[in-house]
């Protein structure tokens, strides 16, 4: 991304990062799936409250 720090008018500094981006190389496809390091949440056993 393109250092927009000492750009002041917000259409012109948002003109540079389209630019930038569009320029930029593709990301690569994930390997993993996204949530893979959510923590998981367990199913509680039968006859068990909650609370």
């Amino acid at each position: 991304m393109a250092n927009t720090k000492t750009i002041e008018d917000k259409a012109e500094r948002k003109k540079v990062k389209r630019t930038a981006r569009k320029k930029a190389a593709p990301k690569a496809a994930r390997t993993t799936a996204r949530g893979s390091n959510k923590k998981k949440v367990r199913k509680l056993v039968r006859g068990q409250g909650k609370r």
